[in-house]
């Protein structure tokens, strides 16, 4: 049975959970979505024997908003995420992070390499070399429709996506169910604007700096445009010896299958040595 977290980084309560034995992997989740989110509410890393522990970032699910509406960047995120290891008394872990997450999970390694054991990043979408003028402005669009309208303005905000069309209902239920998930939504609307304006890392070249065995996780652009395959490819191109996985083109994204990438993750970890 998980057990229930509330972690104080720097006077944010973090809420989370804690559920089995083993090596340690800590999961993060992606911008407007909640600790389910990383591995789709899939209980196959606790039955495996790993000891998982999964949080909702600041202004997510039911943790606290920032005391401050810029306190939403990768530096920060970051220290939440020390703060959570800190807490739990873990020294090194596997970390899996989807999107936000896998951004964070990169500063982290970056800052603290000695506390990572494996990385496993999920969908990355941060390029730093994409300076497209007006790249904010959907960020600002989706913040607007949330603190407006709640969970239908940022919907109705969000738009058709530019995928087929057997994916729209698949896309528009799940959007829903994120959005109405968040116990401070105008602070989650600030978190819209702060977290893609953040830089987790300046370089492709800096990525170099990463020892810890890597697995990125890329989906195919018909179905997933917003976190480009590109992307994922120069992720695992910029970390020595890190391996890229896919799901079949026109498949369901790998990341979306809960039971599959918690394989994924299982496996790095029991070769990557997290301490139990």
């Amino acid at each position: 049975m998980a057990e229930n977290l509330n972690i104080d980084a720097d006077g944010v309560t973090l809420a989370g959970e804690e559920a089995g034995d083993g090596a340690v992997v800590v999961l993060l989740h992606g911008l407007t979505a909640t600790r389910r989110y990383v591995v789709m509410g899939s209980r196959a890393l606790e039955r495996g024997g790993h000891r998982v522990i999964a949080y909702d970032a600041r202004a997510h699910g039911q943790s606290d908003p920032a005391n401050d509406p810029e306190e939403y960047g990768y530096a920060r995120l970051s220290d939440d995420l020390l703060a959570v290891l800190d807490d739990r008394g873990i020294e090194r872990a596997v970390l899996a992070g989807a999107s936000m997450g896998a951004h964070t999970l990169t500063a982290f390694a970056l800052a603290h390499p000695e506390r990572v054991a494996g990385l496993v990043i999920m969908t990355p979408a941060y390029d730093p070399e994409d300076h497209r003028p007006g790249a904010m402005d959907r960020w600002d669009k989706l913040a607007r429709g949330l603190r407006e309208g709640g969970v239908e303005g940022f919907v109705e905000a969000y738009g058709t996506p530019k995928v087929p069309e057997k994916w729209h209902e698949t896309i528009d239920r799940v959007l829903h169910q994120r959005l109405s998930a968040h116990a401070h939504p105008e602070a989650l609307a600030d978190a819209l604007q702060a977290v893609p304006r953040s830089r987790p890392f300046e370089r492709w070249e800096d990525l170099a700096a990463i020892e810890a065995p890597a697995v990125v996780v890329a989906s195919r652009d018909e179905v997933d445009p917003e976190h480009p395959y590109a992307v994922g490819e120069r992720y695992a191109e910029a970390i020595a010896g890190a391996r890229l996985v896919s799901e079949e083109p026109g498949a369901s994204p790998l990341a979306w299958q809960g039971a599959q990438v918690s394989r994924v993750i299982s496996d790095l970890a029991e070769t990557a040595g997290a301490a139990p």
